[in-house]
């Protein structure tokens, strides 16, 4: 279950280096996207440019690269960032040690100490250097971060011994991952329907009234969600992101009518359902069919209400878990919770604007998620990718519950 993972493979300098291509391709063969990096020693066993023409991406080698006098230091938070898992194989004990005692000295370990999802490592080692009480405490001490090991097997040793510490066949790395992977997919066999960024109301055929809303806290749920194994239905109005996922199905709207129906639409084959779209309060009562021909100092627009989608949805929910968000400047937690109560929803999701770095159009968000039940949850602020995280942990609470 690696379909549509988007898999970072860490390649450390040992022998067994020369199975990372091997591994690119079984990952690819399971529909996951792989991108690689490598320590400089690694590419003394496997050169980057085999794997780059493997994984179709470029192969990262330096924690700080140099390019026509300009440097680049911050690639390994970018890469942390897009993987949904981090595999490294061959893992050689001076990586083991390294990544146990947090140490940070090259592209691998720098990516390890900022990735936040589930990592897998396959040491590849010598017999004695396997049984040494240090990489037994190595091993240990990365068991208790929640790293699973991919234990070396026994066999014929690059040094000629025969015994523990060869690398697993990439064939049964993969094993293993699918293997836990598939054990960790809390929401296999639900069907998640989210909604996701702007609607616009329009006055004429080239102007509208719209919010600065970009979708991507509505993506990174959407994107979570599939990776917890559930089938995920994302209605999302204008924006500029792109979510390669093949369980993730997106459909494009724009306007509250259009987002509108097709909510209804998706709604009763959903088991969770997220509003997470910033569905616009109004529109215009009338759309002129014409460009509006500037004349006069002013305009004056009439405008209406538009159709509460939520609203709908609580009345017409059955067995649905329904998830809505809500942005306030003012009252904000007695407004939410009104909003909560009054759309009959399970769990609401407050965001603030009076938060810096929270809110439209930053990548970082802070939320307060309060269950109908008002028990209150703070996600201080953090990328939204892991807010979604977060996010989704306490609809499993709920959920488990039901």
């Amino acid at each position: 279950m690696l379909s549509g993972s988007k898999i970072l493979l860490a390649v450390t300098g040992g022998i067994a280096a020369y199975k990372s291509a091997l591994i690119v391709r079984l990952l690819q063969k399971e529909g996951a996207e792989v991108k690689v990096v490598m320590t400089p020693a690694a590419k003394d066993f496997v050169t980057p440019l085999t794997l780059a023409a493997l994984s179709g991406h470029e192969v990262y080698t330096e924690l700080i690269e140099e390019n026509k006098g300009a440097f680049k230091w911050n690639n390994h938070v970018h890469l942390s960032d897009w993987a949904d898992i981090l595999l490294v194989a061959p893992a050689t004990a001076n990586t083991l040690t390294k990544m146990a005692q947090g140490l940070c000295d090259n592209i691998v370990t720098a990516c390890f100490l900022s990735f936040r999802g589930d990592t897998f490592v396959a040491p590849a080692m010598d017999l004695e250097m396997y049984k040494h009480q240090t990489t037994q405490e190595n091993f240990n001490a990365l068991r208790k971060q929640g790293v699973h090991l991919i234990d070396s097997r026994e066999g014929f040793l690059a040094s000629g011994l025969h015994g523990k510490g060869r690398m697993a066949e990439p064939k049964e790395i993969l094993e293993e991952m699918i293997e836990i992977c598939t054990s960790n997919k809390p929401l296999k066999g639900h069907s998640v329907l989210i909604s996701a960024g702007p609607t616009r109301a329009y006055l004429d055929p080239v102007r509208f009234i719209t919010n600065p809303s970009t979708g991507t806290m509505g993506y990174m749920l959407a994107e979570q969600a599939a990776i917890l194994g559930a089938e995920v239905k994302l209605i999302s109005g204008p924006v500029h992101l792109n979510l390669n996922n093949p369980n993730v199905q997106i459909t494009n709207v724009e306007t509250v009518d259009q987002m509108r129906d097709e909510m209804i639409k998706n709604f009763d084959e959903s088991t969770i359902v997220i509003s997470a779209a910033a569905v616009g309060d109004y529109q215009p009562k009338v759309r002129q069919n014409e460009k509006i021909k500037k004349s006069g100092d002013s305009l004056n627009l009439e405008l209406v209400k538009t159709k509460d989608i939520l609203f709908e949805l609580g009345q017409i929910k059955k067995h649905q878990l329904l998830i809505g968000f809500a942005l306030e400047t003012e009252n904000e937690l007695e407004n939410a919770s009104k909003k909560l109560r009054t759309k009959n929803l399970d769990a609401i999701v407050l965001n603030s604007l009076k938060v810096e770095g929270a809110g439209f159009g930053n990548t970082t968000n802070k939320v307060d998620f309060i269950t109908v039940d008002n028990v209150r949850k703070s996600i201080p602020l953090k990328e939204k990718r892991d807010v979604a995280k977060d996010i989704w942990i306490e609809i499993l609470k709920i959920n488990n519950e039901n």
